[in-house]
Order: C-alpha cells, then structure tokens, then sequence
C-alpha cells in the first residue's frame, strides 16, 4: 500500500490499523548522537491518546495507555542513525461494535473509496484509516521535536475555535496545559457547554487549530514546487481530520490590498506577518503561523441515509465509541506534522549544502 511514508531526508513510514494489534512506524534519516528514550515519545502521545484528561468531554471512551517501545536506532539513551522503529500496541479494541459495518459504507468515512481503490478494507473502526494512527505520526514528531529543539526551534499548537465558537485572546504557551489545549482558557466553559448539548443530540464538531513554528533560520525551504508552505501544506493536510490549511493571512488575504498585506521591512526586521513567516516558498525568519481546519467526526448517532455495498439504500446509527471532536487530540498531531516537515526540510538543506 502505497502513501505510507513522508519526508525525503527524514522519513517516516507508518504501520497498522485501529483493532489490528498495535500501530507503530519507522523513523529513517535521524542523525545520529541525539539524546533519545521512550519518554521523549510518551509526553507527546500522552497528549494525544484516548481517554486523556485534557479532552473534556470532547473525548472518546476508548482507553488506551499508547506506551511506546522503542526497537531499533536507539543506544545507550542516543540515536545511532539506523533506523528508529517503535510500536504501541492497541489494548481496548472492541471490534463487535463495527460487526453491522462489515457491508454498510458510513457517510464521511473512508469506507466507500477503500472498496474502490482495493476491493477489500478493514471495517474495524476504520482499519488503516481511522485516527488511531496518527499516534504513530505523533510518536515520530517527537523525535523531529527533539531534533528541532536542538536547532533553537519550537513548535507548539492550539485550539482557536470548536464548534464555531473562536477564542478572543491566544496564548500559545498557556495552551499546552489548557483544557482542549485552548488558546484561550476563558473560552472554555462555553465550549465545554456546546460539546454537552451536541453530544446529547448525537452530533459531532470541527474546530480550528493554530500551528506556530519558532526559531525557524531564515533561507530554509526550496524554491517552485518544494516549497516549504507546500510541505507544511502537504504535511497538515495528511490527516484525514484536516479539510483546509491556512498560512500567515491565508484566505483573509484574498480581501486585502497589497498594501494592507505587504510585510514592510525595516532596520529592525519585518513590521508585520501577513506572509505567516514564508516568502517565495523560503522562510523569512519569522514565526511560521499555519491553520488548520478540522472537520466535524463523521461517526455520529443521528440517523443517516446511505447505501451498502450492493448500492441499495439503508439507513444507519453509527455506534461504538466515538470523540465528540477531533481536538483536542488532533492538536498533538498537527503539531508532529510540523516538525516532521520542518526537521526532513533542515536536513535536506544541510544535505545539499554539502553537495550531497
């Protein structure tokens, strides 16, 4: 199956399905000599697996430790610039609850094109495309973090709005403890009510999540159709939550004038960061802003109109156990994305620059 690795010079290639008995990945391209153990990986997907206290009411019932080990690249606490593989191992499938699935395509869901590209998908909860695998992306993000780190680089990420409902204030380093990794703490109560009335409905939410990259070197990234912003793009747009990605003004943009959008120069650097940290596909040293739109989770208990796989027409309840919203734990995610990119685009440049 193809479309299971990204990156050039730092690859990740991912593995496994939702009921299967775990997910993991191989991480190539690392250097060698970075401090690395499992903990570096665990405080990442500890923010991102089901279950987790941050999610509010938002979150799934589904429990899973997501407890990283670590099998290969790793010696004495540092990389040896072999491959890195690791696997987290799925203890709470329930896979009796997708039994009725087996024939019925779910609207939103991959189900239908899975059947047309292979002829065969795994029904349980998604199989290859369900959400659980992004834990693996999250897993090998935090390796590039680290990498990153090393270079002065942070990425953080967070929530802007849920369900509609946008923050008046961003905090990005509050964000990180914060309910929903909320940009905002004081727009949480009212999300928190919103999510109570659409999980008493049987519906879902989307959202939008903020991305801010800092400490990127200015001339990182390639020029035409490497672009650093498509990367990121590409990057983002990977996961199957995200259905837009914004940069710096993004479509605000399209309202402005070029006088209003242009970031002026001065002696002391950029005036302003309509360009969200990007020109001509080439960092401008300042922070790269990306948003990310978030659909609303497509499995909802709100009876649909669909068709099985013979083409006749049913109607379905999609049960089991579902997030209300893919934040807040789609926020780690994109966050891994990030650094997954920006870490193989650093890489790549030092390559090159070595007239590799």
């Amino acid at each position: 199956m193809a479309g299971n690795t990204f990156g050039r010079v730092l690859r990740l290639t991912t593995f496994g399905e939702s009921h299967g008995a775990g997910i993991g990945g191989v991480l190539d391209g690392c250097p060698a000599g970075l401090p690395l153990d499992a903990s570096v990986l665990q405080t990442e997907l500890d923010r991102r697996k089901p279950g987790a206290d941050g999610a509010g009411p938002a979150g799934t019932a589904r429990k899973e430790s997501d407890t990283a080990r670590l099998l290969s690249g790793v010696f004495e606490g540092r990389t040896t610039g072999t491959p890195i593989a690791f696997f987290i191992a799925n203890e709470d499938q329930r896979s009796r609850d997708y039994g009725e699935l087996a024939r019925v395509y779910r609207p939103g869901h991959a189900d239908v094109v899975y059947d047309a590209k292979y002829g065969v998908r795994d029904y349980r909860g998604g199989g290859r495309a369900s959400g659980r695998e992004t834990a693996a992306r999250v897993a090998g993000g935090a390796i590039a973090q680290a990498l990153l780190a090393r270079e002065g680089i942070r990425v953080q990420a967070a929530t802007v709005e849920l369900g509609g409902i946008a923050v008046e204030q961003i905090d990005m380093d509050g964000a990180r403890t914060c309910r929903y990794f909320s940009a905002d703490s004081e727009t949480v109560p009212r999300w928190d009510a919103l999510i109570k009335d659409v999980r008493a409905a049987g519906d879902t939410l989307g959202g939008i999540v903020q991305v801010v990259a800092s400490g990127v070197p200015a001339g990182l990234g390639e020029p035409v159709f490497d672009k650093l912003d498509a990367v990121l793009a590409a990057a983002l747009m990977s996961v199957g939550a995200v259905k837009g990605v914004e940069i710096g003004a993004g479509f605000a943009a399209a309202r402005m004038r070029g006088s209003e959008h242009n970031d002026p120069l001065t002696p002391e650097g950029f005036a302003s960061n309509n360009a969200g940290g990007i020109l001509g596909g080439i960092a401008s040293g300042q922070e790269i802003v990306l948003r990310a739109a978030i659909k609303p989770i497509p499995s909802i208990a709100v009876e649909q109109k669909t068709v099985d796989c013979e083409g006749r027409p049913v109607r379905l309840r999609v049960g089991g156990r579902h997030d209300i919203c893919a934040i807040p734990r789609v926020v780690p995610v994109l966050a891994a994305m990030t650094a997954l990119a920006l870490a193989d685009a650093l890489l790549l440049q030092r390559r090159m620059g070595a007239g590799a």
